[in-house]
């Protein structure tokens, strides 16, 4: 079992079926999973993102400048966390909200060491804002955050079994890969995640599982070691 486990969260997880938005049915089925998890004696860190409101207006933000657009993206995530963080409270869990953009009025600022003692504490945080600076994705936050607290593992969270060899939504012989390497995913060109967090994996030997999170009790099956989803290695 892991120890102390980050889960990348997209945006469109919190969305469900209606694409657009938040779900509360699917905010409360991932936090009662969640909470599972953390019931074991789990440190979680959670990195969310924010397609679910910003891909929305993503046609219009074309025409915007990048840093603009980038705020605003940022801003998406603090949207989700702040749902997050009510679902899990009212199961009784104690959480924190922490962005690298301040807001005091909002959210913690994110400082590494508060962030870890919360963790320690027996506390779940979410990382909102990303990194807090544009051209970087909310997978490079999830990345970079998960080697500050110094996690055992990076868990990504999505709406296939793990990685393939083509896209399987439109490919129907894809192969999904048990385990692959940062490395076969850069010569391959594989759209795990960007290419700046799997570098960044690959050079501080990061583990990452990628996985379904849309399959009932699978965040409990990989935090406990079974052999779900693609485990993508240094």
């Amino acid at each position: 079992m892991y120890k102390r486990v980050v889960l990348k969260l997209s945006g469109e997880a919190l969305a469900g079926e209606r694409g657009f938005g938040l779900d509360a049915d699917k905010v409360s089925e991932i936090t009662g999973e969640v909470a599972d998890v953390h019931a074991l004696g789990v440190e979680i860190a959670i990195v969310v993102g924010g397609g679910n409101f910003f891909r929305g207006v993503e046609e219009q933000a074309k025409e915007m400048d990048r840093v603009s657009a980038d705020n605003m993206g940022m801003l998406s995530t603090v949207i989700n966390a702040i749902a997050l963080q009510d679902a899990l409270e009212q199961l009784g869990v104690q959480c924190r909200v922490m962005t690298a953009v301040a807001m005091n009025q909002i959210a913690e600022p994110y400082i590494r060491r508060r962030a870890v003692r919360h963790l320690e504490k027996g506390r779940i945080v979410v990382f909102a804002a990303g990194t807090g600076n544009p051209y970087f994705s909310t997978d490079t936050a999830a990345s970079l955050r998960a080697m500050e607290i110094k996690a055992d593992v990076l868990l990504k969270g999505t709406k296939v079994e793990g990685v393939y060899n083509a896209d399987p939504v439109h490919v129907k012989d894809a192969v999904k890969y048990d385990q692959i390497t940062y490395m076969q995913i850069l010569q391959q060109g594989l759209k795990v995640m960007d290419l700046t967090a799997v570098s960044m994996c690959k050079d501080n030997n990061l583990p990452m599982i990628v996985f379904n999170m849309n399959q009932p009790g699978n965040i409990r099956r990989v935090v406990m070691g079974e052999k779900v989803g693609s485990l993508v290695t240094a």
